[in-house]
């Protein structure tokens, strides 16, 4: 397992974000992105909660804002340089904003995320 510090982490975190085109990045609404040091279990690299974008409706108003969470320790467990970390790090933090914007985790997977 690679090492990377909680800092190096979150600026590769913010990295990812700001790949995302400012066309989709003016959509994102109430939401906020994460590190969190370590998953709740094995295996999970991200979480999306919230209500998606395309469920969103007059009814949503007042409410916390979703949450991505990014998951360090699972991340660099499964990472052999630093290069697979900036990677995988990417793929992550789009797969989760995919969720943001309503898109299922197949699809995600059909597109490369």
């Amino acid at each position: 397992m690679i090492t990377v510090s909680p800092e190096q982490f979150e600026e590769l975190v913010g990295e990812a974000l700001d790949s995302i085109p400012e066309v989709l990045e003016r959509q994102m609404r109430n939401v906020a992105v994460v590190v969190e040091p370590e998953a709740p279990y094995a295996g999970l690299l991200g979480l999306y909660e919230g209500v998606p974008l395309t469920g969103r409706g007059e009814w949503y108003s007042g409410v916390l804002p979703d949450r991505i969470s990014i998951y360090r320790a699972e991340i660099l467990k499964i990472c052999d340089s630093y290069e697979d970390v900036v990677r995988e790090v990417r793929t992550t933090v789009i797969h989760e904003v995919g969720h943001h914007f309503g898109i299922g985790d197949d699809r995600l997977h059909e597109l490369g995320w």
